[in-house]
């Protein structure tokens, strides 16, 4: 069962970077004329990176451990104040980028975490420490999200270790940049909307069962998949998300959803910023930390957003029970 597991966890791995280098040979064949970038406005108590940032590509799915300037996530000016105490939170796509930084920040507010990835195991393992040294425990659990079954076992693993699950924020995502539609065959297409489609359904489905009044879910979307952008034809669209999160409520399911839509410069992996004819320039899942700069650790845009997305939600549930409790 390991075994076959390994397998199709390999056989992902390999159809994502089948794609990165049939995107490769594309980009290759058209020269990128790059703009000059205005360099980085410094403000505030660190230093921004300055350019020309190095030039980097990342083998899909990209390795956070590897790149030469790397996204912060630490937050040193960040305290947290128990928002999560005795919380338990799964983040698919925890091991690095956004997902990182939301599953540290999750444990400074006093949450355990569990973390869904796909083969990065180096970066989960990192994560997992930084988590511990918040002082919380982390369980790390790997496999593709596009798997039915393996989005239950996460949630069974969940449940069995912590005894409890209350928030889920779904996270892991596939994407390529190309230069126009007819360059998207059906099997990046397919790979991209059932990862970032129906890997939210999946996991959402697995997770409602264990959910108690005042559980979220948390679907990270993306900017992209409203402004639309020249280079990026497959963003996930926050409308269906909300769409989706209203689902649980009109049947009467206790949990609240939501949905976080970061920029595209902070939410995307594998954008362009990893082609070889250009630097780096943006902050992504395998990009250097220029959205850095927003976040309250590094990426503080999507962390700060749920951790104030909770709170006003909690807020808003017990406003609600007040007013049935003080109701004729």
């Amino acid at each position: 069962m390991a075994s076959r597991k390994t397998s199709d966890t390999e056989a992902v791995v390999d159809k994502q970077r089948k794609i990165q280098h049939e995107q490769d040979a594309n980009d290759r064949l058209s020269e990128a004329k790059g703009k000059q970038e205005k360099p980085a406005v410094q403000a505030g108590h660190h230093a921004e990176p300055q350019n020309p940032l190095p030039r980097q590509r990342l083998e899909k799915p990209g390795t956070e451990a590897k790149m030469q300037l790397r996204p912060r996530f630490l937050a040193p000016d960040y305290k947290g104040s128990g928002k999560l105490e005795g919380l338990t939170a799964l983040v698919t796509g925890g091991d690095s980028g956004i997902g990182r930084s939301v599953a540290v920040l999750f444990a400074r507010e006093g949450a355990d975490v569990v973390i869904v990835y796909l083969d990065e195991h180096e970066d989960a393992e990192e994560t997992k420490k930084h988590i511990e040294d918040e002082g919380r425990r982390c369980v790390l659990v790997a496999g593709d999200v596009r798997d039915a079954a393996f989005c239950e076992q996460a949630v069974k693993k969940t449940v069995q270790t912590f005894g409890r699950l209350d928030l889920l924020v779904n996270n892991a995502a596939f994407q390529m940049h190309a230069a126009g539609i007819e360059e998207l065959t059906d099997e990046r297409l397919d790979l991209t909307l059932q990862t970032n489609i129906g890997g939210y359904f999946r996991m959402t489905r697995a997770a409602l069962p264990h959910l108690k009044k005042g559980a979220s879910i948390i679907n990270t979307g993306s900017v992209t998949g409203l402004q639309g952008s020249g280079h990026l034809h497959q963003g996930r669209d926050p409308r269906l998300h909300q769409g989706a999160g209203q689902q649980p409520a009109a049947q009467g399911h206790p949990c609240e959803c939501s949905s976080a839509r970061p920029g595209v410069d902070a939410a995307e992996p594998g954008r362009p910023a990893g082609r070889e004819d250009r630097p780096l320039r943006r902050a992504d899942r395998h990009g250097p930390p220029r959205a850095a700069r927003g976040t309250v650790a590094g990426l503080r845009v999507p962390c700060s957003a749920l951790l104030l997305e909770l709170h006003h939600r909690h807020r808003a549930a017990r406003h609600r029970q007040r007013r049935r409790h003080l109701s004729p």
